[in-house]
């Protein structure tokens, strides 16, 4: 049995992906996120401090917080205040672990960027919706502050896209929306810079194993869909070059 996809894609197909910049008004950087069904905020705030082991060492840090709405999902859930869940604590140290390789932290000097991620619908992929569209509010952010002599030299050291890939009846598939994500046996986030190198794997089987060669065959899907993005985040900013010569 060969599994169909409930929106009609091909199993290499990512979901229409848009990205709205300067979506509120007062964060340096802010982006409206929107995977397929998904979408997520993300926000970039300036404080010139730094955590402690920092402090003196002319170097900067990148630090992320992750939250989904109460009205999210079909389900109401509850808003989390000071106990945060084991779910909202990993995602959000994954977005900052997967940010901060965007970024020349000696070139901040000492002052943190915070990329809030919230998400306002969810369909499945919020994690990896909330690391590649937190990028592009890190280069808006980073654009301004450029603009506003906040800044000398752009930061930004590499461009960073994330994406979903998943086994559904032994067979690879990209970008799995909620249902895809519910079904998968095995199921992946992949985070990689603009050579494809890899930051950071998720992986798991749901239920039995799976091959080296379904691993790779889910790599290959997902490198495919990561060059996708980050050719769709070059297209949103639009002053790439100056952000970042390569």
């Amino acid at each position: 049995m060969v599994w169909q996809r409930p929106d009609g894609r091909q199993p290499y197909e990512l979901r229409p992906v848009s990205f709205e910049l300067n979506f509120t008004r007062f964060a340096p950087g802010s982006v409206l996120t929107v995977c397929g069904e998904t979408k997520v905020l993300c926000t970039v705030s300036v404080a010139e401090e730094v955590p402690k082991f920092l402090i003196g060492t002319g170097k900067g840090w990148l630090t992320a917080e992750y939250r989904m709405l109460p009205s999210a999902t079909q389900q109401r859930q509850e808003r989390e205040f000071l106990k945060l869940s084991g779910r909202t604590q990993e995602i959000q140290r994954l977005i900052g672990r997967s940010l901060r390789a965007a970024v020349n932290l000696n070139l901040l000097g000492e002052r943190t960027l915070t990329v809030d991620a919230d998400v306002l619908q969810a369909d499945a992929g919020t994690r990896t919706a909330a690391i590649t569209g937190g990028f592009v509010a890190l280069a808006n952010a980073v654009s301004k502050l450029l603009q506003q002599g906040v800044l000398e030299r752009s930061p930004l050291r590499a461009q960073i896209a994330a994406v979903s890939v998943g086994l559904l009846e032994g067979e690879p598939f990209l970008d799995l929306n909620y249902i895809e994500d519910v079904a998968a046996t095995v199921d992946f986030n992949v985070v990689m810079n603009e050579h494809l190198g890899i930051i950071e794997i998720q992986g798991t089987a749901e239920e039995g194993s799976f091959s080296r060669s379904q691993l790779d065959r889910l790599l290959n899907f997902a490198e495919k869909g990561i060059q996708q993005l980050l050719s769709a985040q070059r297209q949103a900013i639009k002053d790439w070059e100056q952000l970042y010569p390569g």
